[in-house]
C-alpha cells in the first residue's frame, strides 16, 4: 500500500471508531444546522479534528481542505490555487443518514496531486468496509480487487442518484430527467451518501450514479476508485471538471454513454 494511502487509512479508521461510538451513545450527539436543510454534528467535527491531525502531522506541506472547516465560497479558488498535495475531506459523508442511524454515511479522504485525484479511501464504517484506490492501481474493498458491473442496457440496471431539496432549479432538472429513466425501467435509489455511491458503482453494485450540488471532498476519493475499477467517470458535460463544478455521472463504460446523453439531452 503507498505510505500516502496507508495514512489515510489509519486516519479513516480512526473517524470511523469515533463514529461507532457516537452511534452507541446517541444522547452524545449535538446537532447543529449549518442551512436551512444541511446539518451538522459534534461528531463530523471531532471526526475531522483526529483525520486532520493525523494528516497535518505525516505531511505537515500539505494542503488540506476539509468540509466542515472550509468556507464553500472558497472551495473552487482552493482548487484552482493548491499546491502539489491537497487533501479533500468529508468527515461523514451522509450526516442526516448518521443523525437517524440510517446506516448508510461514510469516511471519505481523497489525495490530490497537481489537480488529479493521486490516493482515495472511502470507509464505511457500519459494516467496516474500506474502499481504497492508489492512481494507476486498481480499487480494492478489504483487499479485493473491484470492477464495475457489465450491464449494456438501462433497463432494469440499478442506479443511484441525490438531489439537494433546498434547489428549485436543480430539482427542475430531476423531475424531467428522472421520468425519462423511469420510462426507460431503471431502478433508481436515493441514498444520501454520494462517496459510496461512487464506491457502489466501482464494486459492481450499482451500474451507474448521477448528481448535482455536490462539493468536491464528496467526489474526490469516490472518482478515483470509479476510474481504478474500469468505470467512467465525468461532469454533465462530458468533461473532467467535476471536482469544481459539483456534479458528476459515474457509470460502467457500456452504460456510460446512454446515462450522460439523457443528462445532457434528455432523450434516450
Amino acid at each position: 500500500m503507498h505510505p500516502m494511502l496507508n495514512t489515510a487509512v489509519k486516519a479513516a479508521r480512526k473517524a470511523g471508531h469515533l463514529i461507532n461510538k457516537a452511534i452507541l451513545d446517541p444522547t452524545k450527539i449535538q446537532i447543529m444546522r449549518k442551512d436551512k436543510t444541511d446539518y451538522v454534528t459534534n461528531i463530523d467535527k471531532e471526526c475531522e479534528r483526529e483525520i486532520i491531525d493525523i494528516l497535518a502531522k505525516a505531511y505537515p506541506r500539505h494542503t488540506i481542505v476539509a468540509e466542515e472547516s472550509t468556507d464553500a465560497s472558497t472551495l473552487e479558488e482552493k482548487l484552482q490555487n493548491q499546491g502539489e498535495y491537497t487533501w479533500l475531506i468529508d468527515p461523514i459523508d451522509g450526516t442526516t443518514n448518521f443523525i437517524h442511524d440510517f446506516p448508510f454515511y461514510s469516511v471519505s479522504i481523497g489525495l490530490l496531486r497537481n489537480g488529479r485525484v493521486h490516493q482515495a479511501v472511502v470507509y464505511d464504517p457500519h459494516r467496516d468496509e474500506l474502499f481504497c484506490a492508489s492512481e494507476g492501481r486498481g480499487a480494492y474493498l478489504n483487499n479485493k480487487r473491484i470492477r464495475v458491473s457489465s450491464r449494456e442496457q438501462l433497463q432494469f440496471s440499478l442506479i443511484t442518484t441525490g438531489f439537494p431539496t433546498q434547489n428549485t432549479q436543480i430539482n427542475d432538472f430531476y423531475s424531467d430527467k428522472l421520468q425519462i429513466f423511469l420510462d426507460a425501467e431503471v431502478n433508481f435509489r436515493r441514498t444520501g451518501s454520494a462517496a459510496l455511491d461512487l464506491c457502489y458503482v466501482a464494486a459492481g453494485r450499482s451500474d451507474g450514479f448521477f448528481e448535482k450540488g455536490l462539493k468536491a471532498w464528496d467526489i474526490a476519493a469516490g472518482s478515483l476508485l470509479v476510474k481504478e475499477a474500469g468505470g467512467f467517470i465525468s461532469d454533465f458535460n462530458s468533461n473532467q471538471s467535476y471536482l469544481c463544478l459539483g456534479e458528476v455521472i459515474a457509470s460502467n463504460p457500456k452504460l456510460f454513454p446512454v446515462i450522460s446523453k439523457v443528462l445532457a439531452s434528455g432523450k434516450t
